[in-house]
């Protein structure tokens, strides 16, 4: 069943989700579809709410917040305002962060049981929140019983990963050892010996890695997963990523998807490369959206450096190689260093960063703690540390003195966390809710087009929204000062722009005169714009 034209039986999941809309037209007649509407949230359970004192992050813990996350009222403004949920592996693994999965079907025993997921769903969903997990296909743990039999030489697992009699002698793609001696012949894993590879060209493990989609698609519920490590699913020799054969291999996982559940959502892990990368994975129907690494290292560039001149090309490229606004955008996740980090703690960048995620096109993702401006450097479990909701000894994330992982630095939880933000306008909590629920409120922001609006300062980024209810002109200052003097210019427009509404910021707006093509020249919006700061036009 095809996302693009069946439009009736996706529709009905929307509305099992809450929302009213699933596919609209931009102005060139370009489809978008519900998740065009969202604005998703990374959860690692283990980090977000310990709900029974044992110091690890759980289902019911996670449940105890979701109206932090979204109170499933609409006239509110006191929650965050996401529309949906991207957990971090939530089955049963060995290693703690959950990418070396044991049992597929079965809820990670620190997290909670069947039951209790199938719990969060429902809960979610009544809030309009869609919910999608990391589906892990690449590989398993070594301690899965596939690869235990498999390493024994069982004829029934044996094939399910991929061996050979002696060491190929090459490695992985990154220069680590890719091949791991057991039981005296060799096995394919291309991260680390505890996570081997399985064997894609058994039809037995496509088979059942499409049995498993269906589990948690039908008996749990979720709207889709997060796709980890696609581009290294299929491998030739040395050829060990971007292979036809994966994207081939995806698209028939996408299909089946669809059968069991129209409408579900695939967003893929493509780590590295330019857009067009990334794009073939969507333009091919493998999945139905890949994250843009490089739009959201730009995204970070503008923010640290204040200049737009690197953002531009990302954007424009992202538009002209995925199909329209298919790309998932973000600033940063589990697998880097937080943002707050990146940007030297400095709350005004890390509110920029926050207006070009939320603004632009694509669909935003955003990382757990981001929104108050956690901090936290590789080691990997230092940026997956507990969420802090205040400033108690615990951060409010346990009762237990011993958390699975220590908090940060006392002098940054004593600021960066939910409760000391909630109620100051001024704070990055604030900035991230008012920015989620603009987004929620008009749908050029959601399914718009993007038209780069040229300026006369490098430090400020301008850009139109556009869709068939309206058309909206963002304004962002990326510098560290307020900007003066400053024009726009825009060689033509369809749309009527001679009479501007301030939707979002502060400051008296002038209108600007239209050229004959429709567009406007050496236009000032308002005298000053004062640093970091974000304006909304609506026209």
């Amino acid at each position: 069943m095809s996302k693009s034209y069946h439009v009736v039986a996706v529709a009905l999941i929307c509305c099992l989700l809450g929302r009213t809309a699933l596919l609209s037209q931009s102005q060139d007649r370009q489809p978008t579809y519900w998740w065009n509407d969202r604005v998703f949230y990374e959860v690692f359970i283990r980090s977000f709410q310990d709900s029974d004192g044992d110091g690890i992050g759980d289902i019911q813990g996670l449940i105890s917040r979701l109206d932090y996350l979204n109170d499933g009222d609409p006239s509110t403004s006191t929650d965050l305002g996401i529309t949906g949920i991207w957990l971090m592996p939530p089955a049963e693994a060995h290693s703690y962060h959950g990418y070396d999965v044991t049992d597929y079907y079965a809820v990670e025993r620190d997290y909670g049981t069947l039951a209790d997921m199938q719990q969060l769903v429902a809960e979610a969903q009544q809030r309009g929140i869609a919910v999608i997990v990391d589906m892990v296909l690449n590989h398993t743990s070594s301690r899965h019983p596939w690869f235990l039999g498999a390493r024994i030489g069982d004829p029934t697992w044996r094939d399910w990963y991929i061996w050979k009699d002696e060491d190929p002698g090459y490695r992985g793609p990154w220069g680590t050892v890719a091949w791991h001696l057991a039981g005296g012949d060799y096995y394919y894993g291309v991260f680390w010996d505890g996570m081997p590879d399985v064997n894609f060209n058994n039809p037995a493990v496509t088979q059942e890695m499409k049995n498993i989609a269906s589990f948690w698609l039908r008996d749990i519920g979720v709207d889709g997963f997060r796709l980890d490590a696609i581009k290294h699913l299929i491998e030739d020799g040395e050829r060990q990523e971007n292979l036809p054969e994966s994207r081939q291999w995806l698209s028939s996982y996408e299909a089946h998807l669809e059968t069991v559940k129209p409408g579900s959502f695939t967003v893929g892990e493509i780590f590295g490369g330019p857009s067009f990368v990334v794009a073939r994975y969507v333009n091919e129907r493998a999945i139905d959206m890949g994250f843009d690494f490089k739009l959201a290292g730009e995204m970070i560039e503008a923010a640290s450096r204040g200049s737009n001149r690197n953002l531009i090309r990302a954007h424009q490229a992202a538009m002209r190689d995925y199909p329209f606004n298919q790309f998932a955008t973000f600033l940063t996740n589990h697998d880097q260093n937080r943002l707050a980090n990146t940007l030297r703690g400095d709350i005004g960048r890390n509110k920029v960063a926050a207006s070009l995620l939320l603004t632009g096109p694509g669909l935003p993702f955003l990382y757990y703690g981001e929104e108050i401006g956690m901090i936290g450097t590789k080691p990997d479990e230092r940026i997956r540390s507990p969420m802090q909701w205040d400033d108690s000894p615990s951060a409010g994330f346990s009762d237990s003195p011993s958390p699975w992982q220590p908090l940060q630095a006392a002098e940054h939880v004593a600021s960066a966390n939910v409760a000391r933000q909630t109620d100051d306008a001024g704070s990055l909590l604030s900035h991230y809710r008012d920015m989620i629920h603009l987004r929620n409120s008009h749908s050029a922001l959601q399914r718009g087009d993007w038209t780069h609006v040229e300026s006369s300062e490098h430090g400020l980024y301008a850009f139109l929204r556009n869709d068939e209810q309206e058309r909206l002109l963002v304004i962002i200052n990326l510098d560290d000062e307020a900007i003066e003097g400053f024009t726009l210019s825009l060689a033509e427009s369809e749309r009527d722009l001679s009479a501007p509404i301030l939707v979002f910021g502060s400051g008296e707006v002038s209108a600007p005169v239209l050229n004959a093509a429709g567009g406007f020249d050496a236009y000032a919006p308002m005298l000053t714009l004062d640093a970091h700061s974000t304006i909304v036009l609506a026209f």
